[in-house]
């Protein structure tokens, strides 16, 4: 199987090419020098010369707050970016796979949201993630996999493991460690969602939305203090609200999300807390 990551130097691109390269694959990572995913061209030429079996796109644009002010970028990357991907997948005969995010839901609920619920995106961000949701699904073979708060080993290029992984340094370090006392999230370990979309390629899961994070909710509160106990370190914790954070772009303040269509499939998530284990106890787990 020949598979091509894009986004690959990323948090969760490097996830993804270790897990399939590991398992025999043929893996063509691709960072932002080797294909910009906002250039069609570049995207046409690429698909067409390498012919994968798979196109895994973990290219995203993540600054939510900045978004706000740079529309553009975020819908390139987000959503006419997925367009030229499944366009050129569908021309490639390639099985098209894409990463979309808990903020296309607006939080207000009370319970874990599933893949029939509405989404109402409330920012810039969400709103370029919904449309790259819509480009991916309409390709002929393609899983969106919806994912937040990533936590894992570093990427290619940068020492970044995803907010959880700032949390666990802070603590570590003796640190303050400023956290939501009222945003309510499933973290997802990066290498388990490699996992998962793998398993769901070999099986030939039905391709379709699929929420692809660990099982359990929690606020972020509740995370910091479980990592705290799990190393044995006191938490200095700076408590903070949605509210009183007065941040550019809004929120979702109850986002945990459903895997029971995933495990439905034949993959169930292992909980978050068994994920911060594993982290805490992997290479990726400590402080560069």
């Amino acid at each position: 199987m020949r598979v091509l990551v894009t986004g690959a130097a990323g948090l969760l691109g490097a996830a993804v090419v270790r897990e399939f390269a590991a398992a025999g694959a043929d893996v063509l990572p691709c960072d932002r020098t080797r294909l910009d995913v906002a250039d069609d061209g570049a995207v046409q030429a690429v698909l067409a010369e390498s012919r994968p079996d798979v196109v895994i796109n973990c290219a995203a644009y993540n600054e939510v707050d900045r978004a706000e002010d740079d529309p553009v970028t975020a819908l390139d990357v987000n959503a006419f970016a997925v367009r030229a991907l499944a366009r050129e997948a569908a021309a490639a005969g390639a099985v098209l796979v894409h990463y979309s995010s808990d903020f296309v839901f607006d939080g207000e609920t009370s319970r874990p949201y599933v893949e029939d619920d509405r989404p109402n995106p409330a920012s810039v961000y969400a709103a370029s993630k919904l449309l790259g949701d819509w480009f991916a699904l309409a390709a002929p073979r393609a899983y969106v996999l919806r994912v937040e708060s990533l936590f894992g080993p570093p990427g290619n290029h940068g020492t970044r493991r995803g907010s959880l992984g700032t949390i666990v340094d802070r603590i570590r370090a003796g640190e303050e460690v400023p956290v939501f006392t009222d945003r309510v999230v499933s973290p997802s370990y990066t290498p388990h969602i490699a996992r998962a979309t793998r398993t769901l390629l070999e099986r030939s899961a039905a391709p379709g939305l699929y929420h692809c994070v660990n099982s359990g909710h929690a606020t972020w509160a509740s995370i910091a203090e479980h990592a705290a106990s799990l190393l044995g370190l006191p938490l200095r914790m700076r408590p903070l609200t949605l509210e009183g954070a007065a941040l550019k772009a809004r929120r979702p303040r109850y986002c945990a999300l459903s895997n029971a269509k995933l495990a439905a499939s034949g993959y169930e998530m292992p909980s978050w807390q068994t994920a911060l284990a594993e982290f805490l106890g992997s290479e990726g787990g400590q402080a560069p």
